[in-house]
């Protein structure tokens, strides 16, 4: 479980505010997809959950810990995957999860228990022994996965995992992130996959311009927003499809 409280985040000073007043609880045993256009403040939300960046006012908590107060403490509850799967390329893949098996301090016979089990899922059991510099991104993005649930953390949070797998790979994540909430841990991630978010989230969130415009499941986003038989990206682009607009045109 995670609290974000009141946080805002703005890069330059005095300038427009990244994610502004933000509050935000995930529950244990949920799956929590957070949606919003390019530049809506979702990688920078995900950055302040998972201490990389420091809000310029506000809390987080992650299963009642303080972020700012006790970092290494709150961090140990977490595993985070970025959207962007580069690592120590020198490294061979063992010699990366067994990295971060130490950082967390996961037994020897733990990790080979883990290890064996998620490259088994994912395939990857094969080339353990070659160096992260020969891998495809499909590849890395399973190897950075697989050294997320090596930890067995309370709380996955997820960058756009989906980019660059492939059918398999993909719905392999889909099952985890299934298996791990009924469990009673947290899964959040963010994702422009409509289609995902509609069918595995118990809730969503939709972040527009730093400001959180929807919080609640699908059943509660079709009753406030929509009609007929609209699907969530019907729903999505009218709730924030001026900003879509914008973004086309300068692109033009």
């Amino acid at each position: 479980m995670f609290e974000i409280q009141n946080v805002s985040k703005a890069y330059n000073k005095n300038g427009i505010k990244a994610v502004d007043s933000f509050n935000l609880t995930v529950n244990n045993g949920e799956i929590f997809g957070f949606l919003g256009p390019n530049g809506a403040g979702k990688t920078t939300t995900i950055k302040m959950l998972t201490g990389i960046l420091q809000p310029d006012e506000g809390t987080v908590l992650l299963d009642g810990i303080s972020m700012a107060e006790r970092p290494i403490a709150a961090k140990r509850t977490l595993a985070f995957v970025p959207d962007n799967p580069e690592t120590f390329s020198r490294l061979k893949a063992i010699e990366y999860l067994n990295f971060i098996c130490d950082v967390y301090k996961v037994s020897l016979e733990e990790r080979k228990q883990r290890i064996d089990k998620y490259c088994e899922r994912f395939g990857l059991k094969e080339v353990l022994v070659n160096k992260i510099s020969s891998f495809s991104h499909g590849m890395k993005q399973k190897l950075f996965l697989i050294a997320s649930l090596i930890t067995e953390p309370q709380n996955w949070i997820l960058d756009e995992p989906m980019v660059g797998l492939d059918p398999e790979a993909a719905f392999i994540v889909k099952e985890l992130m299934k298996e791990r909430a009924a469990q009673g841990k947290t899964v959040f991630f963010s994702t422009h996959v409509m289609e995902v978010a509609e069918k595995l989230c118990d809730r969503i969130g939709i972040i527009k311009k730093g400001n959180l415009v929807f919080v609640g499941s699908m059943a509660q986003l079709k009753e406030e927003y929509g009609s007929g038989n609209q699907s969530l990206e019907d729903i999505f682009l009218k709730l924030i499809g001026s900003e879509v607009q914008e973004e086309n045109k300068a692109n033009i």
